[in-house]
């Protein structure tokens, strides 16, 4: 099936006379007709739900939905984009290791990866996406875990050379893990490029409509972890009689570990009502995609304009750095995201949001409704000087996630704001 087809298909088929919209399983609790059963399923012999912290049936549905959209051969969801990026990486690194991510990501990953697990005795490195590969090799040591980037990067609007990544991280034996939430599958399937594990906030497109927080991970399935440098998925599991995920679940080793494993401890496996919700956004993914990209693009190319506009990020624009990546990897359009910085500064900044009506200010960020926020002040807020510069953020630099409104309101609005700056 094409995407289209799958966001709608993929993942739960009815049986005759059975409902056909996903139903809500709405239960911590699974039945069984006999103890060697239950048996089985805690030894991992055997398929079916334990108990909802770790899997149920909804949920299920929409994982299996969103490994297709991916190209995957599994998925775990999680509670939230933040878990699914302390998980994946989690589920391969270990206090004293050490792994390389892009100095752009989202401002709350860069703290969850500089500060929290540093406390946890892992450690990372930020590099500049675009360095050639010779000194990006640089930042690899023998201790090295993985590589993590965004496919557009939040809010600089950056784009990644996935396959330039995948590369550097395959000669050195790690896997290079994509947050793909600004593109989706609908725009970018990284796995295409050489990308071994995908992650989402789903609280962003796939969602949609602002009514859910939550997060996927994806397994492609391709990174052999047999190498020596991940004994977690290679030497047997105390914790499950001593299995070894590797030989017992060949290519899905890596997303049952995250489940069984991770998952069962940690308990941040969002609800089959939130999974529903989920799953009506991912109905609507492509055809709202289409619209965010085409209402983006002219937003941009009419702020461009603007002798009060500093800069444009966006990555259809004549003269962007990254156009050419773009039209590699997002042939279909770089998402409904901009970020564009005000002449002046902070306040002048302040005094353009404050002027628009249409654009909500919101801490939020790609769903049907246009809105606004100034990351310096609030989502990177926490990030020291030399970090926002690393994360490409000026003070005057606005994110702006355009809706599906007309493209001729949402343009009248930002008139708006420029005009409250004469």
């Amino acid at each position: 099936m094409k995407i289209e087809t799958q966001c709608l298909h993929a993942g739960y088929e009815p049986g005759n006379g059975e409902t056909r919209v996903l139903p809500i399983y709405q239960s911590t609790t699974y039945k069984y007709d006999s103890t060697e059963h239950v048996g089985k399923l805690f030894d991992l012999t055997a398929d079916g739900h334990m108990y909802s912290r770790i899997s149920n049936p909804t949920v299920a549905a929409v994982e299996q939905k969103i490994a297709a959209l991916e190209g995957g051969v599994g998925a775990l969801c999680t509670t939230s984009g933040q878990a699914a990026s302390l998980i994946s990486l989690l589920n391969i690194v270990n206090a004293g290791d050490h792994f390389i991510t892009a100095s752009t990501i989202y401002g709350g990953t860069v703290n969850l990866f500089a500060v929290t697990l540093k406390r946890l005795g892992i450690e990372c490195t930020f590099v500049d996406a675009d360095a050639d590969e010779e000194d990006l090799q640089k930042a690899f040591r023998p201790n090295t875990k993985a590589v993590f980037g965004e496919t557009i990067a939040n809010p600089a609007i950056a784009v990644l050379d996935i396959e330039k990544f995948a590369r550097l991280a395959h000669r050195n034996g790690v896997p290079l893990i994509i947050d793909n939430t600004f593109a989706t599958p609908v725009l970018c399937r990284p796995i295409e490029f050489g990308a071994d594990i995908v992650i989402h906030s789903t609280t962003k497109y796939m969602d949609g409509h602002a009514i859910q927080v939550g997060g996927v991970i994806v397994d492609s399935g391709n990174f052999d972890w047999t190498n020596g440098k991940f004994p977690g998925l290679c030497e047997p599991d105390a914790s499950y009689h001593g299995i070894v995920y590797t030989k017992q679940f060949g290519k899905a080793a890596y997303i049952t570990k995250a489940r069984v494993q991770l998952m069962r401890d940690f308990g941040a496996y969002p609800s089959a009502q939130d999974a529903f919700l989920l799953n009506l956004g991912l109905e609507t993914l492509s055809v709202r995609m289409e619209r965010h990209c085409a209402n983006a693009d002219a937003v941009a190319h009419f702020l461009a304009k603007s002798d009060k506009i500093e800069f444009v990020n966006y990555p259809t624009l004549d003269g962007n750095p990254y156009r050419a990546l773009a039209q590699k990897y997002l042939p279909r359009g770089a998402s409904g995201v901009i970020s564009f910085s005000i002449k002046g500064g902070r306040e002048r900044a302040i005094k353009f949001m404050d002027a628009l009506e249409l654009a909500s200010i919101v801490v939020h960020v790609a769903d049907i409704r246009t809105c606004v926020l100034h990351p310096a002040s609030s989502t990177h807020r926490q990030l020291t000087d030399e970090q926002l510069v690393g994360a490409g953020i000026t003070p005057g630099m606005i994110r702006l996630s355009v809706g599906l409104e007309h493209i001729d309101d949402i343009l009248a609005d930002i008139q708006r704001g420029l005009s409250a700056l004469d």
